[in-house]
């Protein structure tokens, strides 16, 4: 420290010389949420688009996802001949599974996909908020449509988990470009460390709107099959719980309030119970059809399940 106060640091002498850091170079030094002190010596260069060259193979599809989670900006496929229409038609397919995704060029032997997104403009919380909304309208509209028997409800269910699929790609891209910079992770105010919170949460959310969708293929099954009240009573009852419980557990997380965290696993007795009720009450029904509804109870028993599992990963927020 100086006489009038300014402090000085030095730097590792192989890693100023590797990033060419010498006399009169500007870095910019960023404190993260933590107290942790971070040196970028990348300050005055333009971001870098990142590109890869894929290709065409059994696992093309497969490979694009990857590309894309891993934030890359261009994706390059390119083939020794030429791209063969079964293989443009995964690559369109592909493409319009990914946010933000799109074909700027394209001919015989090349088609180059570029992704379009600013990175700094999209807030984890919103895109996680939005899969889960999503998510929140399938699993109760998924048992709506097995008790009312709508084909149509259960058709609608099932195509939006595609949309949930997007959004889960687009929120584990966008986490992996902040833990890889760290003035992004200032700007949009999550440290790296919470990253992987969302990216579980993340994937848990993307598991309930699967096991929503299976639901609503159980539905189409139902829909010439009128429940007893009892069991239709019950069953609503265990989905309004069960629905209640996964909700609660986003908003515990989001919000860092563990006691609704807390009260997630603390239904557990309610649940079990119900679903005991209805797996006896199901012996009234057709054998094939009392099948799919314990398979039905297994599904919320799941959707149940991952609720916990979000709930565990919620931890107050320090002042």
């Amino acid at each position: 420290m100086t006489k009038s106060g300014t402090y000085f640091i030095t730097l590792p002498k192989e890693w100023a010389l590797r990033n060419r850091i010498h006399r009169g170079s500007i870095v910019v030094s960023l404190i993260t949420p933590d107290d942790k002190i971070i040196i970028d010596p990348k300050y005055t260069a333009e971001p870098i688009s990142r590109e890869i060259v894929l290709k065409p193979g059994p696992y093309l599809s497969r490979n694009i996802v990857g590309s894309y989670l891993l934030g890359y900006d261009l994706i390059k496929i390119e083939a020794k001949d030429r791209i063969t229409p079964e293989q443009r038609d995964v690559i369109k397919q592909t493409s319009s599974q990914l946010v933000g995704l799109e074909i700027i060029e394209e001919n015989q032997s090349k088609i180059v996909m570029q992704c379009l997104l600013e990175p700094s403009a999209l807030s984890p919380e919103k895109i996680l908020r939005r899969e889960h909304l999503i998510t929140l309208s399938m699993c109760k509209d998924s048992i709506a449509a097995l008790l009312e028997r709508d084909i149509h409800l259960a058709r609608n269910v099932i195509a939006r988990d595609n949309e949930v699929d997007r959004l889960y790609f687009l929120l584990v891209r966008v986490l992996r470009t902040i833990i890889q910079n760290p003035s992004l992770s200032e700007k949009l105010n999550i440290r790296p460390i919470d990253c992987l919170d969302y990216r579980l949460v993340a994937s848990f959310i993307e598991l309930v709107a699967d096991q929503s969708s299976q639901i609503a293929k159980y539905a189409i099954r139902f829909r010439d099959v009128k429940l007893a009240d009892e069991i239709s009573e019950t069953l609503g009852e265990l989905h309004k719980l069960v629905l209640g419980t996964y909700d609660d557990a986003v908003i515990s997380f989001l919000s860092h309030n563990v006691p609704i965290a807390v009260s997630v696993r603390e239904k557990e007795p309610s649940v079990r119970e119900l679903i005991s009720r209805v797996e006896t009450l199901s012996s009234t029904i057709s054998f094939e059809r009392s099948q799919d509804l314990v398979m039905v109870l297994s599904l919320l028993n799941r959707i149940y399940d991952y609720s916990i599992d979000i709930s565990d990963l919620t931890t107050s927020r320090e002042s």
